[in-house]
């Protein structure tokens, strides 16, 4: 199952591509619902702090060269505590798949195409992710490669064709929120684009060929995520204004929406759209990818790929039965996922941390 590898340049464009994930789309309406006119701050907080998340992540992963999350979790830990340990990690990604499927449905549903049901949506979209995790890592990394020039050509155009409806007005007063507030705020977004870049170690160092190089990737994939986060959020404020922005479900979609150069440049909210499944994609096919590679290891099993479309074809299943409505989706993901993500994308990296450094000095005494 090792014998797939990519690049320090690969690995750098997925980790952007995770990191903006769903975020470009649904962010910006959290942080303004705390930070109010205050969210592009609350953004700059967030993608600042999360850069110490990856820091821990860089810090396990170049202590164990050549191992996956699940290969690092029985050396740490044993065989059987270790395995235990990968299960509810495995948990993490399975879970948020299936989530990203329902995102997915929703938006289309609610925004594209109102006529079609969601089940057809996520039929689709299972189809091109058994597809896309069937053809392994590598194409994975080379088609994102290409993907992300797209994205941000259209992210340009987007900033260039929005920037005359910005009023300078609607972003202040500025620091009118208190400190406790933003910190409050950039939770959500710490969660969404960094602790839960923890399923990125399933791919490195392991399986990246240059994990030296591949450590800076991380950072500089982080931050560049991080950026486009800030931009869009900046723009939502400027153009929108924060009470609209925090009211709206899919703020940069409105936003999109808001350009009009001369009366003939106007209504191109597809680019957000085509934005949006870009690095939805990438991220589910990545969530995915972790899911399936972290069971085979955990079972010994010779190749993951037996497994690619029946865990498929049941996340389909629960992607359609797991809310009955959009308020529980919501109530399930400040109630469940933010702290699933943080026992498993931060308190379990850390407790790693700390045992692998006694084990270490351990070893060293005996010596």
């Amino acid at each position: 199952m090792n014998n797939e590898k990519i690049n320090a340049r690969q690995f750098l464009v997925l980790v952007t591509l995770f990191t903006i994930g769903t975020t470009i789309l649904v962010v910006p309406s959290g942080l303004a619902a705390e930070g109010k006119q205050d969210a592009w701050i609350v953004a700059i907080v967030g993608t600042v702090m999360g850069l110490l998340v990856i820091w821990i992540y860089n810090t396990i992963a170049l202590r164990f060269p050549n191992m996956t999350f699940i290969d690092i979790n029985e050396k740490i830990f044993g065989k059987w505590l270790g395995k235990t340990v990968s299960l509810l990690f495995v948990s993490m990604p399975l879970l948020y798949t299936s989530i990203l499927f329902i995102y997915n449905g929703n938006f289309l549903a609610t925004q594209m195409m109102p006529d079609t049901p969601i089940p057809a949506f996520t039929m689709l979209m299972v189809i091109i992710l058994v597809m896309g995790v069937r053809l392994g890592l590598e194409t994975i990394g080379r088609s994102a490669e290409i993907f992300i020039v797209f994205f941000f050509v259209l992210f340009i155009i987007l900033v260039v064709f929005i920037t005359p409806q910005i009023k300078f007005e609607n972003i202040q007063p500025v620091f009118e929120v208190d400190i406790k507030t933003i910190l409050r705020a950039s939770l959500y977004l710490i969660v969404t684009s960094s602790v839960n870049s923890v399923i990125l170690l399933m791919i490195f160092p392991a399986l990246v060929n240059q994990p030296k190089e591949a450590k800076k990737s991380f950072y500089i994939g982080n931050i560049i995520g991080g950026l486009v986060i800030i931009i869009i959020t900046v723009l939502c404020i400027l153009v929108l204004g924060a009470d609209n922005t925090a009211r709206q479900t899919y703020p940069s979609f409105i936003l999109a929406r808001e350009i009009n150069v001369g009366n003939f440049v106007q209504r191109i909210e597809g680019t957000i759209a085509i934005m949006w499944f870009i690095t939805i994609y990438f991220k589910m096919t990545l969530y995915f990818y972790a899911s399936v590679l972290g069971i085979a290891q955990i079972f010994n099993l010779k190749h993951y790929r037996p497994l690619i479309l029946p865990l498929g074809m049941v996340l389909a299943v629960l992607s359609n039965t797991m809310y009955e409505n959009v308020v529980k989706q919501q109530d399930f993901d400040v109630k469940v996922t933010i702290p699933h993500s943080l026992i498993i994308g931060l308190f379990l990296p850390l407790i790693m941390l700390v045992v692998s450094v006694f084990q270490k000095e351990t070893i060293e005494e005996k010596e």
